[in-house]
């Protein structure tokens, strides 16, 4: 299971607003959520994120650019990512998780 999306957030993007006015940048925080929307929409059903033990930002992301997220397997739990602005890194670091069996609630 791999995964490779492109999203892009407007700067009138609710997490953008006082998020360094006059100089907008879009928060970590919303960047990683993107990482897990992207493994959320690659078809794995029933994910628990475990935690990102690693994850290093190279590059602010402005409103307005397209960030390109993807995701390569290292085994059963766990899952490199980069996010790219065309040929600029802007973050890469390892998403932890497991599969919740059928039978959790």
């Amino acid at each position: 299971m791999t995964g490779n999306r492109t999203v892009c957030f407007n700067a009138d993007h609710p997490a953008l607003a006082g998020h360094y006015p006059g100089h907008p940048v879009v928060p970590a925080a919303l960047i990683l959520c993107e990482v897990m929307e992207t493994m959320r929409g690659s078809g794995v059903k029933d994910v628990e994120f475990l935690g990102m033990p690693t994850v290093k930002f190279f590059s602010p992301l402005r409103p307005g650019e397209p960030l390109t997220v993807e995701l390569v397997p290292q085994g059963d739990t766990s899952m490199d990512f980069t996010c790219m602005v065309g040929i600029r890194m802007i973050a890469t670091g390892r998403l932890e998780y497991r599969i919740k069996d059928v039978n959790e609630s």
